[in-house]
């Protein structure tokens, strides 16, 4: 009766491995996605841009994200700080089956303009995040495929290569991530140009549980042609704290005020 049991377990078991290891690509990237999924995020960055002389400059960011009642991603940014970009503001709306709505308020020009879908390839003031990278990316505008498993600081992953599917936007010809297998968040991500080449490489460290999400506190973002990089320091995040819908608004854009 023990050795039917044991059996039993034993067979349990190597079926649930089984089933881990015959993730598809695009289950993986789904799971990527879902595995941080929060009613709201409200952080406090710090941004800083390196080129490739190692100049750096540095500004603080104050970000808001959530999810509108179609699951659709709505995301704000304001700059504090240097005094040359304060009080710029940034707006994303993210829309089903197209591509996202873009607004930027530049006080200078005391105006709010919005961003055409030809602008999407430039870059996000000056960092090595284009307005497209802003934007949300549904898991469907992609093909994705396991192409075998890698340590990434000591930490199994999953390798998805993900390619656009044909019809769908992309400045990109494609995107590797390597996704730790245990936490289901990505810790890696190359992008490569349209030639085929490497152009952009981001990665995720000092990753912190914070209420229930597992949390990359620091965040690179490398443009390996342009020597150029970007880095991403969450100094505060605080997780479904309730946003007022009235921020995602090109008025709260404009104004600053609800």
């Amino acid at each position: 009766m023990i050795k039917k049991t044991l059996l039993i377990l034993i067979s349990a078991f190597l079926l649930s491995a089984a089933s881990v290891s015959a993730l598809t690509g695009k289950e993986i990237m789904q799971k990527a996605s879902d595995s941080n999924e929060a009613a709201s995020t409200h952080s406090l960055v710090d941004l800083k841009l390196i080129d490739k002389n190692n100049s750096t400059s540095t500004r603080i960011i104050e970000m808001f994200g959530k999810k509108n009642s179609k699951d659709e991603s709505l995301s704000l940014i304001i700059y504090h700080s240097p005094a040359s970009v304060k009080n710029t503001r940034f707006l994303s709306l993210e829309n089903k089956g197209r591509g996202s709505d873009q607004w930027i308020y530049l006080p200078a020009l005391k105006k709010v303009r919005r961003i055409a879908a030809g602008e999407g390839d430039k870059s996000f003031m000056g960092t090595d995040l284009t307005y497209d990278d802003m934007g949300a990316r549904n898991i469907e505008d992609d093909t994705h495929t396991l192409t075998g498993e890698k340590k990434v600081n000591g930490r199994d992953c999953y390798v998805v290569e993900s390619i656009p599917r044909s019809g769908t936007k992309s400045q990109y010809l494609k995107r590797i991530s390597y996704v730790d297998k245990e936490r289901m968040i990505p810790l890696k991500l190359e992008i490569f140009d349209k030639e085929g080449k490497l152009l952009k490489v981001m990665v995720m460290e000092d990753i912190k549980n914070i209420q229930g999400h597992w949390t990359p506190l620091s965040t690179s973002m490398e443009n390996v042609q342009e020597k150029h990089k970007t880095i991403i320091a969450i100094t505060k995040i605080v997780y479904d704290e309730k946003l007022p819908d009235g921020i995602f608004t090109t008025h709260f854009l404009q104004s600053g005020r609800l």
